[in-house]
C-alpha cells in the first residue's frame, strides 16, 4: 500500500518511547499552565521575565496583519521602528525581521550561501550543540558544513586552521537551548578575528535575560567589537513572537536581494512589531525582574546541591536534568505531574541518543515556594 512507511515509523518511535504529543492548554503564566482543567506548576516556559502575563499598552489604532511581503505593500512604519530602536541599541548599521527565529536563522545562512560559485569557496563552522534552524540552513546552503566539539576552541581552532575556505563563517548559540550554558564570546570572536571569518550569534535564549540592561549575551561588546550577525527571538524574554536578524548595511541589503523565506513571506504583523518594541522598551529598565530570575536560579541549584541532583554546568534560566533513558524521563515527567508539576521530556531527535532529560526552566514569576516545591518531588521522580 502507498505510504505505508507512515504507519512503520509512528509505531517505531511509540516503541521507543519517543512518539511526541501536543497538548492542548487552556491558560498558562510564567508560573502556571493549566491542561485538561488542571492547574499545575510551569517549569516549561521560555517566558523567563514573566512578561507573557502584562498587558501592552499602546496609543493610537494598530493594523492586525501586513497584508503582503516586505518587499511589495507589508513593510510598515511599526516594523521599521522596531527595526531602528534595536540597531541604536546595539550599533548594527541595519536589521529584517522574520515571523519566527527558524525562517530567520536557516534562511540567512541559505541566502548568504545562494551563489554555488562563491559557496566552493566556503565554510560553515557551527558547534555541535547548535539548533536545529542553524544546523539545516547549513545542510540545505551550498557551503561545506564543518562540525566542532560543543564549546571546544581548540577544536574550532583547528578546524579552522585546516580549512583553506576564503569565506568562513562561524555560527554559535549565546545560550544553548537544551543545555541552558553559555558561549564563550569572547573566544569566539578572537578566533573569528584570527581567521578572518564572519561570527554569527543566535542569542534566542540571552535576549531579554541576560546583560546589564537585557540585551543579552553581547550586550558587554556593544562598545567593542560584536559578532558580524546577531540573531535575536521574541518569543522567549520578550514574551512576544518573531525574530529580528541584524548587522552591517550592506549584509542586509544583501538578505533583501536573496533572502527567499523573507522575500516570500507575508511581513510581521503591525500589531505585533508596535508591542514587540513597546516590551522590549520595558525590559530595558526590568532589573528587578532578571534580579529575582537570577535569585530563583541560585536557589534551584542549591537546593539541588543539597539534594544530590546533578544537573549541568548552567547559569542560566535553562536547568536541565540528564536522565538519558527516553522512557525514564518519560515516567519521570508523568511523575512530576501527578505531584501538580508541568516538566518537558526531552528526548531524540532533539538531543542525542542516550542524553534524554528533564529540561527545567526557571521564570522570574516563580516564587521560594515554587521552587522548593519542585526539588521536593523531583528527588522522588528520578530515583
Amino acid at each position: 500500500m502507498p505510504f505505508d512507511f507512515i504507519n512503520t515509523h509512528l509505531q517505531a518511535r511509540l516503541q521507543d518511547a519517543l512518539l511526541r504529543k501536543r497538548h492542548v492548554v487552556q491558560h498558562a503564566t510564567a508560573r502556571t499552565i493549566t491542561v485538561n482543567n488542571k492547574t499545575y506548576l510551569n517549569f516549561a516556559s521560555n517566558d523567563y521575565l514573566g512578561f507573557g502575563d502584562e498587558a501592552v499598552k499602546l496609543n493610537g489604532s494598530h493594523a492586525l496583519g501586513s497584508h503582503s511581503s516586505a518587499l511589495v505593500t507589508g513593510y510598515q512604519a511599526q516594523q521599521k521602528a522596531l527595526e531602528q530602536y534595536l540597531c541604536e541599541q546595539f550599533g548594527y548599521g541595519a536589521a529584517m525581521l522574520f515571523n519566527s527565529g527558524f525562517s530567520a536563522n536557516s534562511s540567512v545562512i541559505k541566502a548568504l550561501f545562494q551563489d554555488k560559485a562563491a559557496a566552493q569557496n566556503s565554510a560553515i563552522f557551527q558547534d555541535k550543540l547548535n539548533h536545529a534552524s542553524l544546523i539545516d540552513g547549513a545542510m540545505h546552503s551550498n557551503a561545506a558544513l564543518v562540525r566542532f566539539n560543543h564549546n571546544d576552541m581548540n577544536h574550532l581552532r583547528s578546524r579552522l586552521e585546516k580549512s583553506k575556505a576564503q569565506n568562513k563563517l562561524i555560527i554559535s548559540e549565546g545560550v544553548f537551548s537544551m543545555d541552558g550554558d553559555s558561549a564563550p564570546l569572547e573566544e569566539l570572536l578572537a578566533l573569528a578575528k584570527q581567521h578572518n571569518a564572519w561570527l554569527m550569534i543566535d542569542d534566542a535564549h540571552g535576549f531579554g535575560a541576560l546583560g546589564k540592561t537585557g540585551l543579552g549575551s553581547c550586550e558587554v561588546f556593544i562598545t567593542q567589537t560584536l559578532p558580524d550577525i546577531l540573531v535575536i527571538t521574541f518569543g522567549k524574554a520578550v514574551a512576544s513572537s518573531g525574530a529580528c536578524v541584524l548587522g552591517s548595511k550592506q549584509f542586509i541589503d544583501y538578505m533583501l536581494q536573496f533572502n527567499r523565506d523573507y522575500t516570500y513571506s507575508t511581513a510581521m504583523s503591525p500589531l505585533m512589531a508596535s508591542h514587540t518594541l513597546a516590551r522590549i522598551k520595558s525590559i530595558k529598565t526590568a532589573d528587578d525582574k532578571r534580579d529575582k530570575l537570577n535569585a530563583n536560579i541560585a536557589l534551584f541549584k542549591q537546593l539541588a546541591k543539597t539534594h544530590k541532583i546533578a544537573v549541568m554546568e548552567s547559569n542560566t534560566a535553562i536547568q536541565p536534568i540528564v536522565l538519558g533513558c527516553a522512557e525514564q524521563t518519560l515516567q519521570a515527567a508523568d511523575k512530576l505531574k501527578q505531584q501538580g508539576i508541568w516538566l518537558t521530556a526531552i528526548r531524540p531527535p532533539t538531543v542525542a541518543h542516550n542524553t534524554s532529560r528533564l529540561r527545567i526552566t526557571l521564570t522570574a514569576a516563580h516564587t521560594e515556594q515554587d521552587i522548593t516545591h519542585l526539588v521536593k518531588y523531583l528527588v522522588g521522580a528520578i530515583a
